[in-house]
């Protein structure tokens, strides 16, 4: 079956964020119900951001060529799901282990991937890259309210074979055909060889990259443990399903307006404004449990997350065709993966060891988030081959 292009690049935000929507929320609540203890479940998020990490730095950046995404793609589909069937088998904290590293090796990647398809088909067709990637926060939002009530009413153990199902559609999905296969143009298959060493030589990258760390590094406890934070406090997997896709609500808002909200903003002002999201954000759910003032901390995810990412989208589209696939995978690799990991760990130790201060994590995202505000890149963007 063919389908135009940018259907095709919506469906696959759509399918693989509905996994995600189950996933990210809820594998934590999983692995309680399973009887592991918040240290462990902190050394298995990490595993799974370690995972992300060398995926992304080692894995994403074998696709030299544009018109190989598709097939990568697909092909991590298959063995996402491969693996995927290995949570079915043991709850033994080492297999456990074993599965969230192998799992996460080939279903992260698939975003930045995917981001770099978007990048690519954008020098190839005219379209709105927000109304492409809103698809796949709908679909947040779906899976993450839908899954909430489920695990609700039915149990813990329905998450994984939720999430089963929702990884066979995304297969499904991508085995579909687009009208216009993602090509390079002769410019870019010149430069497919530009290295991090070279990319680092320019300062607005390193700082973008360790800006963008910092940023997406503060959701750590957000992404880690507030699921079970808001379980202890007495709130109910529905409501915390809800509170999860309201956050995801606001994302979708920006994303469908971003081109009219930030057309004329520049990378540094809105990266110093999702900084300032963050020190907000974190302050208020470090301080407050009341659900208002929940639903008003969850709100501003569409800054911490969705400006950041923006931001980040922005910033890579800017840069010369051959530097795409690889500055997309490093911000992936070090943006959502690796700093992420290191904090998810530290966060984990927290959390289990101070049981009467446990918002005290969200305090830690806090100092996280401010430096974010003076490191980002403040000069005009350029790329590697303008520079020569």
């Amino acid at each position: 079956m063919i389908i135009p292009s940018t259907r095709w690049l919506a469906l696959d935000y759509f399918t693989y964020f509905f996994a995600y929507g189950i996933f990210l929320p809820f594998i934590a609540i999983w692995l309680n119900g399973e009887g592991l203890e918040a240290d462990i479940i902190g050394i298995l998020l990490a595993a799974s951001l370690t995972a992300r990490f060398i995926g992304s730095l080692m894995i994403a950046p074998i696709v030299k060529r544009a018109y190989h995404l598709i097939t990568t793609l697909r092909l991590f589909a298959g063995l996402t799901l491969l693996f995927a069937v290995g949570f079915t088998v043991s709850s033994h904290w080492l297999w456990l282990l074993f599965i969230m590293l192998a799992f996460n090796l080939f279903f992260s990647p698939m975003i930045p991937l995917t981001d770099a398809l978007a990048a690519t088909w954008q020098k190839q067709l005219t379209f709105d890259y927000g109304k492409s990637r809103v698809w796949g926060s709908i679909a947040f939002i779906i899976s993450a309210s839908w899954i909430g009530y489920l695990a609700n009413s039915g149990g813990h153990k329905i998450i994984i074979y939720a999430l089963l199902v929702s990884i066979i559609i995304m297969l499904l999905t991508m085995l579909l055909q687009p009208t216009v296969m993602p090509k390079a143009t002769y410019r870019q298959i010149a430069n497919t060889t530009i290295s991090l060493k070279q990319l680092l030589a320019d300062s607005s990258v390193w700082r973008f990259l360790l800006c963008i760390t910092l940023l997406q590094a503060s959701h750590a406890a957000y992404y880690g443990f507030s699921s079970i934070y808001w379980q202890q406090v007495g709130y109910s997997d529905g409501i915390i399903g809800l509170l999860w896709s309201l956050s995801i609500v606001a994302e979708v808002i920006v994303f469908t307006f971003s081109h009219v909200l930030f057309r004329h903003w520049q990378v540094s002002g809105l990266l110093l404004l999702s900084a300032s999201c963050a020190v907000v954000r974190w302050g208020l759910m470090a301080y407050f449990t009341t659900l208002p003032i929940l639903i008003v901390s969850q709100l501003l995810h569409s800054g911490t997350f969705t400006v950041c990412h923006l931001a980040a989208m922005r910033f890579i589209s800017a840069r010369s065709e051959g530097e795409i696939i690889p500055l997309q995978a490093f911000y992936s690799a070090f943006g959502l993966g690796g700093g992420l990991a290191l904090v998810t760990i530290v966060v984990g130790f927290v959390y289990e060891h101070l049981p009467f201060h446990h918002n005290w994590v969200f305090w830690l995202m806090v100092l996280i988030a401010i430096p974010a505000q003076f490191i980002r890149p403040n000069k005009k963007i350029t790329s590697l081959n303008s520079m020569e």
